[in-house]
């Protein structure tokens, strides 16, 4: 977590399986309903940690775990996984293909990923004093 920061509640853990990827997002835009008053901005939170999630269930491995922090002004996410997914060595190469971070530049005030053969994390920051993005 970025210095000066409190977690909003426990972290959200979770499998690629089943809808944990949306209980996530709807988590996540609760608790920074919290934060951030701008409906806009809580739309873009809730797309960014979309795009996050599903890069962590198309890319990662293990369990998934998303966590929200604030210093009252900025919300942080971030979302983690195991580490790359190891590739099919009978199967096709794979395609990277998505807009995810594309999305997540555009709309995000800062933003990193982080990555190693045992983690992957992703996390992007919202400032709630800026007027929301215009893609």
């Amino acid at each position: 977590m970025t210095e000066g920061m409190e977690r909003l509640g426990e972290p959200i853990g979770f499998t690629g399986e089943g809808d944990g990827g949306r209980r996530a997002r709807r988590a996540v835009r609760e608790r920074a309903a919290k934060v951030l008053a701008d409906e806009t901005l809580l739309d873009d939170v809730e797309l960014m940690t979309a795009e996050g999630v599903a890069n962590a269930i198309l890319h990662g491995s293990g369990l998934i775990s998303v966590t929200i922090a604030t210093d009252g002004r900025r919300l942080r996410v971030e979302v983690s996984d195991d580490g790359p997914a190891q590739a099919d060595p009978n199967g096709p190469p794979r395609l990277d293909h998505g807009r995810g971070l594309t999305v997540i530049d555009a709309l995000a005030d800062e933003w990193g990923l982080d990555q190693t053969p045992h983690r992957t994390r992703l996390w992007f920051v919202i400032d709630g004093r800026h007027p929301a993005a215009t893609v």
